[in-house]
């Protein structure tokens, strides 16, 4: 037996350590790697959701939208399709030969911005 408190609050624990270090990143002009901890930020808290909602341990994996719909929450449209451009970053982070361009500065702030509203509403439904 598990104990789903403590899976919740490591989950959550760790995104908020990852948010930092996406912010640290992004200011440093490292983009790509920035937004690969973004979504490292969302893929943890929401695995902390799957935890909450399954009474299990998250599978391993790194599909945002899987994990989101194991969850009993319900999601904007605008969440989904941000799950789906953080998606993308996270292929470049792990998968060199898909590799994309560099986005630029303001649209990396944008981002960073929407992954700390994101955790923000998803940590306030824990």
């Amino acid at each position: 037996m598990i104990d789903i408190q403590k899976q919740i609050e490591y989950w959550r624990d760790q995104a908020v350590s990852d948010i930092e270090t996406a912010e640290i990143l992004i200011e440093k002009k490292k983009l790509l790697h920035g937004l690969f901890f973004c979504h490292l930020v969302i893929e943890k808290i929401l695995k902390a959701h799957y935890v909450k909602t399954k009474k299990d341990v998250p599978p391993k994996t790194h599909q945002l939208n899987y994990l989101a719909k194991n969850s009993d929450l319900v999601f904007s449209p605008d969440q989904i399709n941000f799950l789906g451009i953080l998606m993308k970053y996270q292929l470049e982070g792990r998968y060199p030969e898909n590799s994309i361009s560099s986005p630029s500065v303001k649209i990396a702030d944008k981002y960073l911005s929407q992954t700390k509203e994101l955790l923000e509403w998803l940590k306030n439904q824990l």
